[in-house]
């Protein structure tokens, strides 16, 4: 596919996604209906999609309209092609007709500039200060591929080693134990020996930060309340504790096994009516449902399909949760609360909450990791049971 085609093929998958469907499966749609369309294509057309998502709303004032044209079009016009693309010759998309000469970005209003829904703004500024405007900058583009290193199989060298044979080039990330940012060919890392053979798994910097805080004992007890596809669940276990994992939807956990057979590692799964019959755990780690807002530069879609009727019933999800999970903590031990989001009212306002109508549990700390080049936005807090 010529470089203009690809960009004709992210037009139809922005209208689709536009409609109403998730971007993964309008991607993956777009592809089964296209399958002469290579490896590479597939990538670049990708590529164009998810910047186009992450800056929808300037795209669309510099292309003239809010539809997978306008926006591929004001991203054109962001990078100063659109005479290579815009020609209407052969699979290229048409070229620009009157109407669509869109707005200089200077005349936006902010919350436009920065792509960010203008809801939103006040929740990132209360949050970020003085930051906010530099982060919400930083979302518009592409995060990088971060790998933790399986400490209970190998050491970062080696991993590093390892994974060069199969040219995948990585860098140590700073002040992160066990983390590495991969600097070349990072599509080949699913593929490679040093992930196949459980040397490494994915997994961004701030989520590791948060486990090497805890400073897990060897042999301690950890309930991973809300597991899902087992990421936190792998990383505890690396680090020497026994590890239960659980979580709300069992069809979530589906993967963690053979991850943590890959992983060399233990992991027991419980369904909910099971937790009552365990004994209190050293720990239980809550990474609960959020609205996302510290990874936004990953899943795009969602910051637009973000809704405050939705925010405020995840607000509720997370206080149910905290109050669930505080159950299994046994006298002593910690309750660790966690999200990717970077907004207070998931964050600290939920700590604050908790600790208000709980007598049994004292906040020993509270983190909250800024989006940066090197990490997602993160939030943790560590309550000790008394």
């Amino acid at each position: 596919m010529t470089p203009a085609a690809r960009v004709a093929a992210a037009i139809d998958i922005l209208d689709d996604i536009f409609a109403g469907t998730a971007a993964e499966k309008a991607i993956s749609g777009w592809g089964r209906a296209h399958r002469f369309a290579g490896s590479k294509d597939r990538a670049a057309i990708r590529d164009h999609v998810f910047q186009a998502l992450r800056c929808r709303a300037s795209y669309a004032w510099i292309g003239g309209d809010d539809t997978g044209r306008g926006v591929m079009l004001g991203a054109m016009r962001a990078s100063d092609e659109v005479a290579q693309v815009f020609t209407g010759e052969g699979y290229a998309p048409a070229a620009v007709e009157s109407g669509e000469d869109g707005q200089p970005l200077t005349d936006a209003d902010r919350a436009t500039q920065l792509d960010t829904p203008d809801w939103l703004l006040p929740l990132f500024d209360d949050a970020l200060g003085q930051q906010a405007d530099d982060v919400l900058t930083l979302m518009q583009n592409r995060a990088g591929v971060f790998l933790r290193v399986n400490a209970a199989v190998t050491d970062r060298e080696t991993a590093q080693a390892q994974l060069a044979q199969d040219d995948v080039s990585t860098i140590p990330v700073p002040d992160v134990k066990n983390a590495l940012q991969v600097t070349e060919n990072e599509r080949r890392v699913a593929n490679s020996a040093a992930y196949l053979n459980g040397f490494v798994e994915l997994q961004d910097p701030s989520s590791q930060q948060a486990v090497n805080a805890l400073m897990i004992e060897p042999r301690s007890t950890v309930l991973d309340y809300c597991a899902g596809g087992g990421g936190k669940a792998l990383a505890l276990a690396a680090s020497g504790a026994t590890v239960t994992a659980h979580d709300i939807d069992p069809r979530r956990t589906k993967d963690i096994q053979p991850r943590a057979q890959r992983a060399g590692v233990e992991i027991d799964i419980v369904l909910t009516e099971n937790l009552n019959a365990l004994d209190p755990f050293d720990m239980v780690f809550c990474d609960a449902p959020c609205s996302g807002s510290g990874t936004w530069r990953r899943a795009p879609q969602a910051k637009w399909a973000l809704s405050q009727d939705r925010l405020n019933e995840l607000v509720d999800i997370q206080q149910s949760v905290l109050n669930d999970a505080s159950r299994f903590v046994k006298t002593g031990g910690r309750l660790v609360y966690a999200t990717c989001s970077v907004f207070d009212v998931e964050n600290s306002n939920q700590i604050a909450a908790f600790i208000e109508q709980s007598n049994d549990f004292l906040c020993e700390s509270q983190t909250k990791i800024t989006p940066s080049s090197v990490s997602d936005g993160f939030f943790f807090a560590v309550l000790r049971r008394i």
